[in-house]
């Protein structure tokens, strides 16, 4: 006799971050999930790393999320298949969080860090967003990197150390906006939370419908 699962009551939204090594999806990731609180919106993430599970063990263990809404996809191999040659893993992840938690409003899907080619598969998710920070460089917008230019959302973070590294923040953004034919560009610092709240406007305007 086969046990029937709980019935899902809603489609959580499945939204994508990617982005290069070290440019914050890991920290927007841990902004994020408070103002999904804040909005009374039930959220669960699917992380990726290569051969480990370092950033889910860092969201499971940073008291912002209840463990059990946090599951892993160790890739073997280049970040970008699990997301799009072959999403297979985190479509069953995703599902499974689904199942257990039919409440849900979204599930947050962290690439594993790699370069400005990156794109999601749309099998897989329903918006995607990708994240480069201004250490980069401010050139990284004319690069047209497909991560920039086709994402729904582009995230400039680390805006605060700009005037460190020589990055002319004004521009990049502009660039920024130019290469992706307008479409919308947030400045953020994760890590103190500026520019979270913005982000979470557009995702609950473009795809949370909240």
């Amino acid at each position: 006799m086969s046990i029937s699962q709980p019935e899902i009551k809603s489609n959580p939204a499945r939204i994508g971050i990617g982005g290069p090594v070290g440019s914050g999806k890991t920290a927007l990731v841990e902004q994020l999930i408070p103002e999904f609180d804040k909005a009374g919106l039930e959220v669960a993430v699917v992380t990726n790393d290569l051969v480990t599970r370092e950033d889910a063990e860092r969201l499971k263990e940073g008291g912002l999320i209840e463990p059990s809404r946090v599951l892993s996809v160790e890739t073997g191999a280049c970040p970008h298949t699990a997301i799009r040659e072959d999403p297979t893993q985190n479509i069953q992840s995703a599902d499974e969080l689904c199942r257990v938690f039919p409440g849900l409003s979204a599930v947050l899907i962290e690439s594993g860090g790699d370069n400005l080619a990156s794109t999601f598969s749309l099998e897989l998710v329903d918006y995607w967003l990708f994240v480069i920070d201004v250490s980069g460089g401010d050139d990284i917008p004319r690069k047209k990197g497909p991560g920039v230019v086709r994402a729904d959302l582009l995230v400039i973070n680390k805006t605060d150390i700009a005037p460190y590294v020589g990055v002319d923040l004004e521009r990049m953004t502009t660039e920024a906006i130019e290469v992706r034919s307008g479409g919308p560009v947030l400045l953020t610092n994760c890590a103190s939370g500026v520019g979270v709240q913005e982000v979470m406007k557009q995702l609950r305007q473009d795809v949370l419908f909240a």
